[in-house]
């Protein structure tokens, strides 16, 4: 999804929101499951708009967590699907942070998501594409 240049993935986030002191571990720094939920949040996002219509989380693979987030970074969560099967998809996500004062960005984490269509009932459901 990225270049290795550094620089944000093309487009607009699926989300983007500011860490709050709430958010923070002992040490101060961005709780790494608040980084995770916001990174699934996004994913679901892309997986319902995709499938149109509900998905879920069933699997989140190679997480990698590359740098710390702080209090007052504005995150922004970058998504791509990667693979569609017939009820499945996988998208990998990418979490960038910026300080408020910078325009430089840093990628903090990455993971790749799996989702399932489900119907009504709660059943896979075959991926309208």
């Amino acid at each position: 999804m990225t270049s290795d240049d550094g620089n944000p993935p093309a487009g607009d986030p699926a989300i983007r929101v500011v860490a709050m002191p709430a958010d923070t571990n002992v040490y101060g720094d961005i709780f790494g499951g608040w980084l995770v939920s916001v990174m699934d949040n996004a994913a679901g996002l892309i997986a319902s708009r995709h499938g149109k219509g509900r998905a879920v989380t069933v699997a989140m693979d190679k997480m990698l967590f590359h740098a710390p987030v702080s209090v007052g970074d504005e995150v922004s969560v970058y998504g791509e699907i990667t693979r569609v099967g017939r009820s499945s998809m996988t998208i990998n996500i990418e979490a960038w942070r910026r300080h408020r004062f910078e325009e430089h960005a840093v990628k903090v984490t990455e993971a790749d998501f799996t989702f399932v269509a489900i119907d009504d009932n709660g059943r896979p459901r075959p991926i309208q594409g």
